[in-house]
């Protein structure tokens, strides 16, 4: 894909370039003339683009700027189509129905997360550094799929066969949420390779269909009146099914070569990918270990309370998400560690910028957003969400800078940093939570949050301020 050239956006690749300094010299030497027709000369009309306008200079100059937003409104869609979908599974099946799907669910769910070994970030950095290994890539991706995943949900289908009493579901449906594992996790490492070639908006068609595919066989479920967990749960493979198949073509089309498996290759992608997995797992550790403390020493409804601040931070996260998700194949590609240090640097101060106004209307609106909402009863969730504000603000920043340190290959450094903060928090949290309550939960989190930023910027501005400009993958 053809990244945009223009030298005054946020994603660009090609730093800001001395024609815009010659501009601004010109004008201060413009002003500290006397007053001359020239000057007079400009439109009485004439001023300074509006937010509204930037925006557009910068869908049509940006390609980095598309993607984002492209991106970000395909999660939105998601989210309804998730809302929509959920809706009528729990209407169809019911309460006993939709608790047995969900289990399913899970099953498939954890079973992707667990067996991926981190493959996921391992393939869109190798792909984007190097577009040659990706018939490679993509055959070592199915080898992977069909040995971790196929094996390994074969065996615990195996082990709940011959002992019944530890499984989670019986008969059909299960079998079901492990034919999930394999499908899945094919689905997800081919997903990332099409981001790494920086397919964006392949990406995201495939993303929202995948769910628009669900939906639409969960409704001929509805229409033919075979209404079960089983059947609603076949539904979501069909449509899981199908994406994958969607993606395969896409990346088919794009192979220079026949695909074929490398174990040497896959040995070594094990290893980043290692330290990938690593830093994800302790991330979301970071993010729901003080859920898990306050349900330990204060109860379900505190939890309930913290659950709610929680999800609101989820969705003010999403956007620096979705700025990491497109920033780390567009920095793994680059060799010049300058250049990404640059760009890794102008995507961090733009996403500190789009949340600043977010976060402070968020903090005026919460006690009315949550009352209608969720009703008056979670109201003690609004003073938790404003201690977490700062942290939310903070982890969105680092979720956009870290991407500098992962394309230079997941330094080890990066992983002691996120093994830190995680136990620092939980440290804190016995102190704080039975102290402060989930507020003391909240600042907790905002001061974890804010250290793993801090940390992450001093390994930048120590190690990378004056390297060479050669981009070097860490081992």
């Amino acid at each position: 894909m053809t990244q945009s050239q223009n030298s005054g956006t946020l994603g660009t690749t090609v730093p800001l370039q001395s024609s815009e300094n010659n501009g601004f010299d010109h004008e201060l030497s413009s002003a500290s003339k006397p007053l001359s027709l020239p000057a007079l000369s400009l439109p009485l009309n004439h001023a300074v683009p509006g937010p509204i306008q930037r925006c557009q200079d910068l869908w049509k100059s940006s390609d980095f700027f598309r993607k984002v937003i492209e991106t970000y409104s395909t999660q939105i869609s998601l989210m309804a189509v998730g809302l929509i979908t959920t809706v009528a599974v729990t209407r169809v099946l019911g309460p006993e129905g939709r608790g047995l799907y969900a289990v399913a669910m899970a099953i498939g769910v954890l079973g992707v997360q667990f067996g991926n070994f981190g493959l996921n970030s391992s393939n869109t950095f190798y792909v984007a550094h190097d577009q040659t290994l990706l018939p490679t890539l993509l055959a070592n991706s199915l080898l992977v799929s069909t040995v971790i995943g196929g094996v390994g949900a074969l065996a615990a289908g195996l082990f709940f066969y011959f002992e019944p009493q530890h499984a989670p579901l019986h008969g059909p449906l299960l079998v079901l949420g492990l034919a999930w594992i394999p499908i899945g996790l094919a689905f997800l490492l081919t997903e990332n390779l099409l981001l790494g070639l920086q397919q964006v908006r392949v990406f995201n068609k495939i993303e929202f269909m995948s769910k628009a595919f669900s939906l639409i066989f969960i409704g001929m479920v509805i229409f033919v009146r075979r209404v079960n967990p089983e059947y609603v749960f076949a539904a979501n493979i069909c449509g899981l099914t199908l994406s994958l198949i969607w993606a395969l073509k896409a990346l088919w089309r794009l192979l220079p070569d026949v695909p074929r498996p490398s174990l040497k290759l896959l040995r070594q992608h094990f290893g980043l990918g290692l330290k990938a997995y690593i830093i994800v797992f302790c991330s979301f550790l970071l993010l729901r270990i003080d859920l898990l403390m306050v349900k330990y020493m204060l109860g379900s409804e505190q939890t309930g309370y913290y659950s709610v601040a929680a999800s609101m931070a989820d969705y003010i996260l999403l956007l620096p998400s979705v700025i990491g998700l497109i920033l780390f194949p567009r920095l793994s590609a680059m060799r010049d560690t300058a250049e990404k240090l640059r760009q890794a640097k102008r995507a961090a101060v733009g996403t500190g910028l789009a949340l600043l106004p977010v976060l402070a209307l968020a903090v005026v609106l919460a006690p009315i957003t949550i009352r209608l909402l969720f009703g008056k009863l979670f109201l003690p969730a609004s003073d938790a969400f404003i201690w977490l504000v700062p942290g939310i603000f903070a982890l969105g920043i680092e979720t956009t800078i870290v991407q500098f340190l992962n394309s230079m290959g997941y330094p080890v450094i990066v992983v002691w940093i996120w093994l830190t903060s995680v136990i620092l928090n939980i440290g804190l949290n016995f102190w704080a939570i039975p102290t402060f309550g989930i507020k003391g939960a909240s600042a907790m989190s905002s001061i974890s949050y804010s250290l793993t930023l801090f940390a992450v910027l001093a390994v930048i501005w120590k190690q990378y301020r004056s390297k060479p400009t050669t981009a070097v993958m860490a081992e």
